[in-house]
């Protein structure tokens, strides 16, 4: 009975929150509730008895997902000072989110104590003696396998698709030739001039 409350509590949040960062407009919310999913989605892997990838979504994708909050944080123009304002308005919203990652927390537990989910073994049907990351394994390389090789070539199409999209050829360009860039001298590059005090410099 825990383990199906905590199924269900899981996989809400995970929809809910992958929801809420596809209709986020700050950024910055959008990637708090894309780190909020991706813990929710890591507790039903536990739940399942995939511990292994449990704590690869913990630390190789909020990992980069936090990378990802630093660059948008670097790279967008937020106003800071707008969301702060806000914080005292948002502020039992958030205690409601902390009481949910709690009772989360707790009936991911009780969950853990009572026993995995049966799904496990009627997903990947693997002897109960054999180490979760060798059963990962086996069943990625021979049940799944297709499916992996598929999952590959999407991602490696969309690789492509970021490269085409980034290198594109830009006109009124003159283009670099290191050479001549090597041989300039620094009497070509530099010019000193004794400028009067009072006068604009005229180039």
């Amino acid at each position: 009975m825990i383990q199906t409350i905590a199924f269900y509590l899981f996989a809400f949040m995970v929809v809910a929150a992958g929801i809420l960062t596809v209709t986020a407009r700050n950024p910055v919310h959008s990637v708090l509730w894309l780190i909020l999913a991706f813990f929710n989605a890591a507790g039903l892997m536990v739940l399942v008895g995939a511990e292994f990838i449990a704590m690869l979504l913990v630390i190789v994708y909020v990992g980069a997902v936090a990378v990802l909050f630093l660059f948008v944080v670097m790279m967008l123009d937020i106003d800071f000072t707008e969301l702060r304002s806000g914080v005292a308005r948002h502020a039992p919203f958030g205690v409601l989110l902390v009481l949910v990652l709690l009772a989360e927390i707790i009936f991911a537990t009780a969950a853990w104590n009572a026993g995995g989910i049966d799904m496990a073994r009627s997903a990947a049907p693997v002897p109960a003696e054999v180490p979760n990351i060798e059963a990962l394994g086996t069943v990625i390389y021979t049940r799944y396998l297709y499916i992996f090789e598929a999952a590959g070539l999407v991602l490696l199409v969309a690789m492509i698709g970021a490269i085409v999209l980034t290198h594109r050829a830009r006109g009124g360009t003159r283009p670099q030739n290191v050479s001549q860039q090597v041989k300039r001298r620094p009497e070509d590059a530099v010019r000193n001039i004794n400028q009067p005090v009072g006068q604009g410099v005229e180039l």
